[in-house]
């Protein structure tokens, strides 16, 4: 249904055709004064390099102004394509993202001692390596995480290309008498868990081993994860002289063990799985306000030595936003005398607090300290002056729907699915303009309770409830023209009820309902010299457990972009500082509602008449979209045909169906029973409706 203009003028007004049609005109195709919409560029003629923090196998050199994934080439080894490894399973250092910085460890959690931490074995120096020890079997075993799954089909490894052992051995000949090789796609719970445990798959895991140069061949994949691990052999019962009491080589031994390692490599032909960007935090020099994402990227195949254009390439672009008002969108704290935290500096948390873990030996787990002063506390987010990730997006052109600021961060990742075939990013741009507000408070309740005893509006699901929505706008600047638009996102067809301006009943110019949210065109502009409080109230349902109503408000006369109403203290009326409300109900509500059928017999004989069935329903209580099939049967209880409906969420929705079975053959004429089944964590009941078929 196209959207429906309501002006709430006085009756002899609404009667007046001219007028109306005047302020429709001023709403939906407003005069512009003079476009203010600009853009913000990564890309093109704007350098990627140099403006990035983190960058994951991101080829920055092989097309100007473009970036793509690094292609591991035959013989190259892939340790050598990473840099900044760390040495720790949890590395300390500020800043650490799972993902996005290769590591290698040592037993259960790594340490920092470069004489057996592992460092000197992705050095791609021969000459450098780990000095064996006497220490108990079971803590040789390193793990590698190369950031990223690389495609990889072959693992290996090799000793010095000089020096001695302590009993004279060339180290050159000191190879690995038994190991295991074991790997891993992605990463998992097994990590947490201590001792040398096999990864997902074992490649290798020989017994006796002479040879000084090893390579583990195995079929291609995309490999992240690789877990070597030292075995023992009956090759070792001549070398080592075993503690009393001890079995399998697993307890500590009187001499070091046999085996050198200097170097771990890798290696594989192709892309990445992903290939990972992310910008530095960037000042924009002023607070604004943002519009849609657009960018431009190009799947691509590797053929016969050459990159080559592939509309059916198996990759693409991901692309998330975050904006802030400040340089740090974190918060860091220090444990008190108490063992409160305390907030401080994020050079005084980096450079004077000691980290909260430690060893009580060198060869010992970290372990938790008790809090105390000059100790790191939490880390946690600056939600107040910090917009969370956007939504991962890999569609051009869709509004981030981020608050305004004055900083401002990319994170992307460049996908793949199979070895050849890559995306290359050529530009990406964001539309921003001026702030309309300094800030615009809004807060909303249901409007019989205003003052919620709990602090939140609390309201039954599938109701039509009236809301309050009230909003208070401050001024800091004399280039901050106002606003004279407001837009309720209600989920649901609202219906508007009333419009207070300094708490005065006054017609808005025009009044927009639509299927997801209500625009109110105010009668004057608000700005710093006109700034009276604003309350607008509307009715609607609300289907989800929780519901945000996000607004925004804007200016008709100008072209630029919306700015974000903020959850606030906008009004001494309203208590809830907040644009959500949670449902509540003595119990669970039914998933799907209120299914109706738009006729009972389907006849799909292509004269235009009753050959699709639509069917309308209500989703209730979800908290993100989730896939929706209709399930088709017969009388007899046999499945015949399933019908995707995409991902739907909670509210009204609608699904078709055609009448044919699950192999697109026409269904016999008869009865047959529908249902809407949603794959959600929440089981729900069947509701099964009748529809027959004929022709």
């Amino acid at each position: 249904m196209p959207p429906t203009c309501i002006f709430a003028r006085r009756q002899d007004m609404l009667n007046t055709r001219s007028f109306a049609l005047t302020v429709a005109i001023a709403l939906l195709a407003p005069a512009v004064l003079k476009a203010e919409v600009t853009t913000w560029q990564l890309g093109g003629s704007q350098p990627w390099a140099g403006q990035d923090t983190v960058s994951i196998m991101i080829d920055f050199e092989r097309v100007p102004g473009a970036i793509q994934p690094v292609r591991v080439e035959p013989g190259v080894n892939i340790i050598s394509l990473l840099s900044n490894w760390t040495t720790f399973r949890q590395p300390k250092e500020l800043g650490y993202i799972d993902g996005e910085r290769p590591r290698i460890w040592k037993w259960n959690e790594g340490n920092g001692d470069p004489t057996e931490n592992g460092v000197a074995l992705i050095d791609a120096d021969s000459t450098t390596y780990n000095s064996s020890k006497a220490e108990g079997i079971g803590k040789q075993f390193f793990t590698i995480d190369l950031a990223v799954p690389m495609p990889a089909h072959t693992f290996g490894f090799h000793t010095p290309s000089g020096g001695f052992r302590s009993d004279g051995t060339p180290l050159r000949t000191d190879s690995t008498p038994a190991f295991q090789i074991s790997i891993q796609e992605e990463n998992s719970e097994i990590f947490a868990i201590k001792g040398p445990l096999p990864l997902a798959r074992i490649v290798a895991e020989p017994t006796q081993n002479f040879a000084p140069d090893v390579h583990i061949g195995f079929d291609q994949q995309y490999v992240r994860f690789f877990r070597w691990a030292r075995k023992f052999s009956i090759i070792d019962e001549t070398a080592l002289t075993r503690v009393s009491g001890t079995s399998g080589g697993q307890g500590n031994q009187a001499r070091s063990l046999l085996g050198t390692i200097s170097e771990f490599e890798v290696y594989g032909e192709g892309f990445p799985k992903r290939a990972t960007y992310r910008s530095k935090i960037i000042d924009l020099g002023a607070e604004q306000n943002f519009g849609r994402l657009f960018f431009t990227a190009t799947p691509m195949r590797f053929v016969n030595g050459e990159a080559v254009e592939a509309l059916d390439a198996r990759a693409f672009a991901e692309v998330e936003i975050r904006t802030g008002r400040d340089d740090d969108p974190n918060i860091y704290h220090e444990y008190t005398v108490t063992g409160k935290e305390k907030v401080v500096s994020r050079a005084r948390y980096e450079n004077d607090l000691r980290t909260g873990f430690g060893r009580t030996c060198a060869s010992c787990d970290f372990v938790q300290r008790s809090p105390r002063p000059g100790m790191r506390a939490a880390i946690t987010y600056d939600r107040d002056n910090w917009t969370f990730w956007s939504t991962p997006t890999t569609q051009s052109g869709l509004p981030l729907n981020l608050d305004s600021g004055s900083f401002i961060q990319v994170l992307i990742t460049l996908h793949s699915t199979r070895f050849a075939d890559f995306v290359r990013l050529d530009s990406l741009w964001v539309e921003r303009a001026p702030l309309l507000a300094a800030r615009v408070l809004g807060e909303v309740a249901p409007l019989a309770d205003p003052r919620p005893a709990h602090g939140f509006g609390e309201v039954a699901l599938g109701e039509m409830i009236e809301f309050a929505y009230d909003l208070s706008a401050s001024f800091s600047g004399g280039d901050q023209r106002g606003f004279d638009q407001v837009r309720i996102q209600t989920g649901a067809r609202p219906a508007f009820k009333e419009l207070l301006i300094g708490g005065q009943a006054i017609d808005p110019a025009a009044v927009r309902e639509e299927d997801d949210g209500l625009t109110v065109l105010l009668p004057e502009r608000v700005t710093r010299a006109n700034n009276a409080p604003l309350r607008i109230v509307f009715a609607a349902e609300v289907f989800e457990l929780a519901t945000t109503f996000l607004g925004t408000v804007t200016d008709s006369e100008v072209e630029t972009l919306p700015q974000p109403i903020v959850s606030g203290d906008a009004s001494e009326l309203l208590s809830t500082n907040s644009l959500r409300v949670l449902s509540v109900s003595d119990q669970q509500p039914a998933l799907v509602q209120n299914l109706r059928f738009s006729t009972p017999v389907l006849t799909p004989n292509g004269d235009g008449v009753h050959d699709e069935l639509r069917m309308a329903y209500s989703l209730y209580g979800l908290p993100e979209q989730v896939p929706v099939e209709l399930a088709v049967y017969a009388l007899d209880g046999r499945h015949v045909a399933t019908v995707s409906q995409g991902l739907q969420t909670a509210g009204p929705q609608t699904a078709r169906w055609d009448g044919r079975d699950a192999q697109g053959a026409a269904l016999p004429p008869g009865v047959y029973l529908i249902s809407v089944v949603l794959q959600s964590e929440r089981r729900a009941a069947a509701l099964l409706r009748p529809v027959g078929v004929a022709y």
